[in-house]
């Protein structure tokens, strides 16, 4: 039994300028970090069933991994050459379509576990674009790359995106006082709301790939939103995290932009409502938008804006930054090998 751990991600900026139809033309950048909270994927070569059996929301046990619904795991297991006898299971710290990476997580936790069993072991960038060819190449997926990346390498990782789509990656270095700074600043909310980010992503696709009349505000934002990431990354290496905040509102005015589905009145509302009584300097919906988490820069009064955050339905998910991206936590299979070449 093999079982390997992956963490889920939230973008500090940059969002939206990985996907190809904007970085084939203007290169992308996004800064992001990776959570304490995990996507677990453990997988198990069963001694006598020849099947393949999958277990997620649903149940697959089919007889060759190529006739599987799930196409995460199906590609997963044919790029590997792996078409039956195994089980593979999931479980995950936070729900899917919340905006914080899950599908991502799970293929890259899987394509992690299955090196793992065929002692094939690759650096963290060939497994993330393993997951960015399946993803965007296999599967035809309009998404981006950076939630492949973050997931294998976590950690605080800025990537350069080139117009070929190769992916220059670089991860800060911050003091341990300055990340305890930023968590303690940047507030998570759950708004117990998921969404389709397929959805709004296909917009704006359309949108970057559509005549220049249709792409001229959608790409106007984008390159607004590639610019103030690097101005984000700035604050951030530099400690100005009120700085951070308040160009994270300038970006969520822009990312609002991109598709009238991205954000809702509710949470137009109570935004508002909280930079007012609250003193919040900037925030946003992570992810693509619609729902999920949002996210919130509230240097003053934390104490009462979770408060008032909880009596609005929000709960507040508390988290820490993971530094070791995707790993294997247990590996059976290795240990029952070596018991096996020392008996005697």
């Amino acid at each position: 039994m093999i079982v390997t751990r992956t963490p889920f991600r939230v973008t500090l900026g940059g969002g939206g300028t990985d996907l190809p139809s904007f970085y084939e033309k203007h290169g992308g950048f996004i800064l992001a970090m990776g959570l304490d909270k995990y996507m677990y994927v453990c997988l198990n070569r069963p001694i006598v069933e020849k099947r393949i059996i999958l277990h997620y929301t649903k149940s697959e046990s089919v007889e060759r991994a190529s006739e599987l619904k799930h196409e995460l795991a199906r590609e997963a297991l044919k790029l590997h050459g792996i078409e039956h006898s195994m089980e593979i299971s999931s479980l995950a710290d936070i729900p899917a379509s919340t905006g914080l990476g899950s599908s991502s997580c799970y293929l890259v936790g899987l394509l992690t576990a299955l090196r793992a069993y065929r002692k094939d072991y690759a650096s963290l960038e060939k497994v993330a674009e393993e997951a960015c060819r399946i993803e965007l190449e296999v599967l035809k997926k309009g998404i981006g790359k950076q939630d492949q990346y973050l997931a294998a390498y976590g950690g605080m990782t800025a990537l350069d995106i080139s117009r070929d789509g190769k992916v220059g990656v670089r991860q800060l270095h911050l003091s341990s006082w300055a990340i305890a700074e930023l968590i303690s600043n940047c507030h998570l909310y759950y708004l117990a709301r998921k969404r389709d980010a397929q959805e709004m992503l296909d917009e704006q696709n359309r949108a970057m790939r559509g005549p220049a009349a249709q792409r001229a505000g959608v790409e106007e934002s984008l390159l607004n939103i590639r610019d103030l990431g690097h101005r984000i990354l700035k604050a951030v290496e530099g400690g100005d995290f009120d700085g951070f905040g308040r160009l994270m509102d300038e970006h969520w005015q822009n990312k609002k932009k991109l598709s009238g589905k991205i954000s809702f009145q509710e949470v137009d509302e109570l935004y508002e409502a909280v930079k007012k009584d609250f003193g919040v300097l900037g925030g946003k919906i992570v992810g693509a938008g619609g729902g999920g988490f949002l996210m919130l820069y509230a240097p003053d009064a934390k104490k009462d804006l979770t408060g008032f955050m909880a009596g609005k339905g929000s709960s507040r998910l508390h988290y820490g930054v993971d530094f070791e991206g995707s790993k294997v936590v247990t590996n059976l299979a290795n240990a029952v090998q070596t018991a096996q070449d020392h008996t005697w």
